[in-house]
């Protein structure tokens, strides 16, 4: 089995055994938006064991008129809320938003391959 993924209309492909060098570059850096539907936002909550208003409150904020996962502060850098730094992975994985599901296979990434190649060590020229 490949762990190369190759997606229609991208000039790059994605090595997925990268993840496990990377210091999750896709889940911490920049601020940024990591946003959520109606329906992941109820996937999650399910997941950690919240309702969905205790986990709108303590993970989420709104965005105009979408909802984003909150972030944490850590040295100069942020992270999504759902990062774990000890296992260096994901704590809903399992349940993670489409966002984070599509990622490095963005429209925004098809015209910015050299920006991406400087957060994913796992993108390949095709």
């Amino acid at each position: 089995m490949s762990n190369i993924i190759k997606q229609d209309g991208f000039n790059y492909s994605f090595d997925a055994r990268a993840c496990s060098s990377c210091q999750a570059k896709c889940c911490t850096g920049e601020s940024g938006y990591i946003h959520v539907n109606a329906s992941e936002m109820e996937s999650i909550s399910k997941f950690i064991g919240l309702g969905i208003e205790d986990f709108t409150q303590s993970y989420l904020f709104k965005n105009g008129y979408k909802y984003s996962i909150k972030e944490r502060k850590f040295n100069d850098s942020y992270e999504c809320a759902f990062y774990d730094r000890a296992s260096n992975g994901c704590v809903i994985y399992d349940v993670r938003p489409t966002q984070c599901r599509t990622f490095p296979f963005w429209d925004y990434f098809k015209t910015r391959v050299d920006e991406l190649k400087l957060e994913c060590p796992g993108v390949v020229d095709v």
